[in-house]
């Protein structure tokens, strides 16, 4: 853990002698649940050629399902304890392949997991202080399993593919190499308009898996400040992150030169422990009237080691809004842009095959996607969604596409119990 002893040592110093004004909360236990179902198909894709990674052409479909049962134990001493679990199922288009901004963001990243209850976190909480701007500031600590971007990359318009955008390009900035499905240690510090924080994770041995590492060079750093504004009385916030992984990646160039001149690349053979990823990442969201809300977001990670966790993505930016009306009803409308690297490029272009793409050539273009949906809630917890996607250049390849893809979602919240104990 490199940065986070000295962010501690800070923020103790700041406010850890301050205690809550409040007097501590009784033992209670809350639970509630969630169930999502969303239906995909995709249209007449133009596809002069493929490979195995390659998003599906012609026409298909698919269906993801995930239930979750949320489990909070509240404690004296401003601790609790969250415990989820979740069950994912169905097959998404494509099993998830042949797009840099993904189109369901449901679909399930382990196939061994599909159908069995899995516990998605497992995070003990405790915080010090408060909020005040005229304290010292409030420090949060989480431990245990979780997802990064249970913290970090979010905003209220697209962040939440079970009420907002489904695709991966609206609900993340698909350049922040993150992991899905972790363990390590959050900091929050949070002091009137500010928040900021730090967090050290563990990382899969190998890409795009869920079978996380002990080894000292296999890590991940992630840091990021958030300022909350007003704007003529109407709330926002902007956000910078910057992020570095240590793992076993291999290099798209040192894989091109050993495939020698007609050979295919295969990076699987060229990856060493300790390789190192980073990038940045930036976003804005702001209420424009009572009704209307909107955002940007853009992200950028080094282009010579290969992505290791979330998505085929070295640039991205993209930009929404959402409005909300007729009481029930909500639309949103979104659009992103993702490029990668000219030594991702070379290495798709000769035939290279990376976690998620390889069409087997490439004549590159940036991968667009836009995407509308409409959803309206029907009482008790349900909300029910139609959803239209567009992409141009999948898998960042003018060859093939576009392709339209229509979709529905079905979504529902259960009551929350609560007792105090």
């Amino acid at each position: 853990m490199r940065f986070l002893p000295a962010i501690l040592l800070l923020l103790l110093g700041t406010c850890g002698s301050r205690a809550q004004d409040s007097p501590p909360p009784r033992w209670a236990l809350e639970v509630s649940g969630q169930a999502n179902f969303i239906g995909q198909a995709s249209l007449n894709l133009r596809s002069p050629y493929d490979a195995i990674h390659s998003f599906p052409g012609g026409r298909d479909a698919g269906s993801t399902q995930v239930a979750t049962l949320f489990t909070n134990l509240s404690a004296p001493a401003n601790t609790d304890l969250e415990i989820d679990v979740e069950t994912s199922s169905g097959t998404a288009i494509g099993h998830g392949l042949g797009l840099g901004s993904f189109i369901n963001a449901d679909m399930p990243r382990d196939p061994s997991l599909a159908g069995r209850p899995s516990l998605s976190r497992l995070v003990v909480h405790h915080s010090i202080g408060n909020e005040s701007a005229e304290g010292g500031g409030k420090i949060d600590f989480y431990f245990g399993q979780f997802n990064a971007s249970d913290w970090f990359d979010g905003n209220r318009v697209g962040s939440d593919p079970h009420t907002q955008f489904i695709n991966w390009g609206m609900d993340n900035n698909v350049a922040y190499d993150y992991a899905a499905l972790t363990r390590g240690l959050v900091i929050q510090w949070t002091r009137g308009r500010w928040e900021l924080r730090a967090g050290e994770m563990m990382l899969p041995s190998n890409p795009d898996t869920l079978h996380l590492s002990w080894s000292w060079k296999t890590h991940s750093e992630n840091l990021e400040v958030q300022r909350h504004t007003l704007l003529r009385s109407r709330s926002g916030s902007w956000r910078m992150l910057t992020f570095i992984n240590h793992g076993g990646m291999g290099a798209y160039r040192e894989a091109v030169s050993a495939s020698g001149e007609d050979g295919a690349p295969d990076i699987s053979k060229c990856r060493h422990a300790g390789a190192a990823k980073y990038g940045v990442g930036v976003s804005f969201e702001q209420e424009l009237t009572t009704s209307i809300r909107g955002f940007v977001r853009a992200g950028w990670n080094e282009g010579r080691n290969e992505p290791f966790l979330y998505a085929e993505a070295n640039t991205a930016m993209a930009a929404g809004a959402d409005i909300r009306y007729a009481k029930r009803w909500k639309s949103g409308l979104a659009f992103a842009s993702s490029g990668i690297s000219a030594d991702h490029r070379q290495y798709l272009t000769r035939g290279g095959t990376g976690f998620l793409l390889g069409d087997g050539r490439l004549n590159y273009g940036r991968e667009q996607a836009t995407e509308a949906y409409t959803a309206v809630s029907v009482g008790k917890g349900f909300n029910l969604a139609v959803d239209l996607q567009y992409v141009v250049n999948p898998g960042y390849n003018r060859d093939r596409g576009p392709v339209w893809i229509p979709g529905f979602r079905v979504h529902w919240d259960s009551p929350k119990w609560r007792k105090s104990l």
